[in-house]
């Protein structure tokens, strides 16, 4: 912001800001945003069959199982806050809270615990998914 009166004390001139774009500019970067659709990649998809499926992760694969579907809930979390999906869909407030709490809990350091900690985490982003899925704030296939 530019100063219109001369301050006392203060005798060197101030220029005016230059706003990063014009209002055509930003008019056109807010569309883009808007129009942007995120997609479910695979990766999301074969995290969560990972941890789901008949196959006990180790103990060894256990962080990162549990960093993968930590960012893909985050992830999901955010999209669905953002397009206000929650505030239609009381399932979707739920798995946003779930998530949320599921996502900063530390992963136990007993082995059975924390592979239960996985799946817990990853049927939340399963079911997270679905809901956002049926919303169509996102497309199932990538």
């Amino acid at each position: 912001m530019t100063a219109t009166t001369i301050r006392p004390g203060w005798s060197h001139p101030v220029r005016a800001a230059v706003p990063p774009f014009t209002e055509a500019g930003l008019r056109r970067v807010l569309e883009k945003v808007q129009r942007w659709a995120p997609y479910v990649d695979g990766l999301l998809l074969d995290d969560v069959a990972a941890v789901l499926d008949d196959y006990t992760p180790t103990e060894h694969e256990v962080d990162e199982h549990a960093q993968r579907l930590r960012g893909h809930l985050m992830r999901l979390v955010h999209l669905a806050v953002v397009s206000k999906v929650a505030e239609q869909d009381g399932q979707v407030a739920d798995l946003i809270e779930r998530g949320r709490t599921i996502g900063t809990e530390e992963v136990p350091t007993d082995h059975r615990r924390a592979v239960g900690h996985l799946r817990r985490m990853a049927w939340t982003l399963h079911e997270l998914l679905e809901r956002l899925v049926a919303h169509q704030c996102l497309t199932e296939a990538p």
